[in-house]
């Protein structure tokens, strides 16, 4: 049987998995998964697979975390040069 969705996320059971042709709702009975989680699974494994376009792969979703993180850093590092620089021009004069 061949399979179409893992998901590497699941914590504390087996990763979940999605047999292909299988109904979700039947899918969902037998791994004790809402039918939500499973239908997100299925579309984020279309987009990883390239099939789907209408959001971010698990790379793109991980680099946005990551640049998002480094802004906030940056901007917390500008304020700091800012009010560092206002004081020593008070400083000099």
């Amino acid at each position: 049987m061949a399979w179409a969705v893992v998901h590497p996320g699941v914590q504390g059971r087996d990763r979940g998995a999605v047999p292909a042709g299988r109904p979700v709702g039947q899918v969902t009975r037998d791994v004790d998964l809402t039918e939500t989680a499973v239908r997100q699974w299925v579309v984020q494994a279309e987009r990883e697979a390239g099939t789907r376009t209408d959001g971010l792969t698990t790379d793109e979703r991980e680099e946005l975390v990551r640049l998002r993180r480094e802004n906030r850093r940056l901007a917390e590092d500008v304020k700091i040069l800012k009010r560092a620089t206002a004081f020593f021009a008070n400083e000099t004069r």
